[in-house]
């Protein structure tokens, strides 16, 4: 059952809505601009450590916030646009209704 909302109501929601993607993108720049300088810092230190550029470039460790934080932007991004449209708000009204017609067709 839908609501019906206001044009004041359907503005807030909307406003609430860009304010969220907004958030989102500004997480994922700060998330790609802190890892890269952490990156170099880290390959630098492993270079001044006696490590060759190439053995300091593939070091497991360098990366490991590259991951910690990636899975919190891509809980963030989730949260943001959703899951993929399989699972979306109305996909269990949709199976509902396709097994409705299997059942009737046998």
């Amino acid at each position: 059952m839908r609501q019906r909302f206001t044009e004041e109501q359907l503005y807030i929601l909307a406003r609430k809505r860009v304010e969220k993607i907004s958030k989102f993108y500004k997480h994922l720049a700060t998330y790609l601009i802190i890892n890269v300088f952490l990156s170099a810092i880290f390959i630098a230190g492993d270079i001044n450590d006696g490590e060759t550029f190439n053995e300091a470039f593939w070091n497991y460790h360098n990366y490991k916030i590259w991951l910690y934080w990636g899975i919190g932007i891509l809980f963030q991004a989730i949260s943001t646009f959703g899951l993929p449209m399989f699972l979306s708000k109305d996909w269990e009204e949709r199976k509902i209704n396709e097994y409705l017609k299997q059942e009737k067709t046998r």
